[in-house]
């Protein structure tokens, strides 16, 4: 958490004391849906928050829907997709990928199936989209 607290500091984003590790397992999987809802970003920015500043527990299905509820996404289709695990196999997807690809921490930045893990200076990132053939856009 040092580390953790340090970074967000150095970067500006907002890290509560949490004291406690949550299993995100279902925040993924309501993800994927909000995702498919249109929605996916600000789920997945209202879950760090939620985690990260706010302390509460994403492995419980109250604590998602209200996240969801408050993105006015439809709450009883978010928990029946908790309770049915719509999304269980698209999770385990993405589970699967990751592993294939190294991935052991985030972020992780991936392209052509090469990857950067974890929090790196902004030349190696630069580096990492100039070998891949990536543009800068221009401001």
């Amino acid at each position: 958490m040092t580390r953790l607290r340090k970074v967000a500091n150095e970067v500006g984003l907002p890290l509560g004391k949490r004291e406690r590790t949550f299993n995100s397992r279902l925040a993924q999987e309501l993800g994927k849906w909000a995702e498919s809802e249109g929605k996916g970003y600000q789920f997945h920015n209202a879950v760090f928050r939620a985690y990260f500043v706010d302390g509460k527990n994403i492995g419980k299905t109250p604590v998602l829907v209200d996240i969801a509820e408050s993105l006015s996404l439809p709450v009883e289709a978010a928990r029946e997709v908790l309770e049915a695990r719509s999304f269980r196999q698209a999770v385990d997807r993405d589970w699967s990928r990751s592993h294939a690809l190294g991935v052991s921490a985030v972020p992780t930045f991936v392209i052509n199936d090469r990857a950067v893990v974890g929090a790196q200076p902004y030349e190696v990132l630069e580096q990492f989209m100039n070998a891949n053939g990536v543009k800068r856009r221009k401001p």
